[in-house]
């Protein structure tokens, strides 16, 4: 609550700041603003890619057989809906754009003019032919698919004390990428003010607050529907009451509203899943632990939703084949976003920063992350539960 505080007051002091027109203190906006999309921009190719492997990285030490096989499908189904819904609120609502003459410095180099490459090009771009390449120019589709074979690989290779080595380390730069992630976080409130400053001092309060409201919507609506309708429709497929199970879990989806953490919920979430709902032992303790690290639904919505609308404020066009390529982007991220602080946000904001896109609109959307993060968790956890009454189902 404290942090949330902080973060709209900063929102407020740099709205006022921007708005007093003073040329000099403008310029020191600009020029913190462009010193934080700097950092993002240094954290963005490791965040990616350790969080990747090391989350895929874990499917073999977390065994195999036909239940971990049901567990992984109904994730991906569930996590593939999550962000389909979000991706056809986004086209439906459709939130305006924000005017971004203020943030030329915030932003990164242009992109090459679109339409000038087949999709064949486009593809063979993602296909690295030099492993530091795709780092170097944080191409992000290379990243993800560089980052999915090396954690699978690592996933598949039998058991042995290089192996052990290899992903011990690995573990260990992403706990030191986490220090640097949370140091970043500390001082965000100065960047929050930076950003605020750089779009009020030419833009109109008015148009930001209809299009954020648009998007906020979005992303709420979202969370909303795959809540209370697409996975109860899972659910009723399987022959499971949905308001059966989801009154035996409530318990657990309070907890995860309130504290914004699938992980720190998962006591309860087993405890109750077995307690109240009468999920198997055996079922409950293999599952849950694993959606908690990889059954993302809010995660893959917002991630979806939020890209769709910072590309779009730098000029990119919407199509079909561009919502659809991220909307696989978004679930293979979801799945691998393995406890960043701030999760969501801070992999969004990653993935925007390697290609380019004007990350200064997701210092505006920082401070109401916090309402979105509660519904967020709060719907992972409940699609865990479903998750975990499937698998049940199907091992009666």
């Amino acid at each position: 609550m404290k942090r949330t505080v902080i973060w709209i007051a900063a929102l407020v002091v740099g709205a006022i700041l921007g708005l007093l027109g003073i040329v000099w203190l403008d310029e020191v906006m600009n020029f913190v603003a462009t010193v934080y999309t700097r950092l993002f921009q240094l954290l963005a190719v490791p965040t990616i890619v350790l969080a990747v492997i090391t989350t895929f990285a874990t499917f073999g030490s977390n065994g195999s057989g036909k239940i971990f096989g049901h567990t992984l499908t109904y994730t991906l189904l569930t996590t593939f809906a999550a962000a389909a819904v979000g991706a056809a609120l986004y086209v439906i609502v459709a939130p305006g754009l924000l005017p971004l003459e203020a943030l030329s410095g915030a932003t990164v180099p242009e992109a090459s003019a679109s339409g000038t490459a087949s999709y064949a090009d486009h593809l063979l771009s993602v296909i690295p032919n030099n492993i530091v390449r795709p780092f170097l120019e944080g191409n992000v589709l290379s990243l993800l698919l560089l980052a999915f074979a090396v954690g699978i690989g690592l996933s598949k290779l039998p058991e042995s004390e290089n192996k052990a080595v290899v992903v011990k380390g690995l573990l260990g730069l992403q706990d030191l990428l986490f220090l640097l992630i949370r140091w970043l976080i500390w001082t965000l409130p100065l960047g929050i003010v930076a950003f605020s400053a750089q779009l009020s001092a030419q833009v109109s309060a008015g148009v930001v607050a209809d299009s954020i409201g648009k998007y906020v919507l979005v992303v709420l609506g979202g969370n909303v529907i795959q809540f209370f309708v697409v996975l109860p429709l899972f659910l009723l497929a399987k022959g499971l009451n949905p308001v059966h199970v989801l009154g035996k879990m409530m318990p657990a989806v309070l907890m995860a509203l309130f504290t914004k953490s699938s992980a720190a919920t998962l006591p309860v979430t087993m405890e109750t899943a077995e307690k109240r709902l009468g999920i198997k032992k055996n079922v409950a303790r293999f599952v849950l632990p694993i959606c908690t690290t990889i059954n993302m639904n809010g995660c893959a919505a917002f991630i979806l939703v939020t890209s769709l609308f910072v590309m779009q404020q730098d000029g990119t066009e919407l199509s079909l084949g561009t919502i659809l390529l991220w909307l696989l982007i978004s679930v293979v991220s979801a799945v691998g976003n393995a406890g960043v602080p701030m999760g969501c946000f801070f992999l969004t904001l990653s993935l925007m920063s390697g290609i380019g896109a004007p990350v200064a609109v997701l210092g505006i959307i920082l401070p109401i992350y916090t309402i979105i993060d509660m519904v967020e968790t709060a719907e992972n956890v409940w699609s865990d539960s479903c998750v975990s009454a499937m698998v049940d189902r199907d091992f009666q």
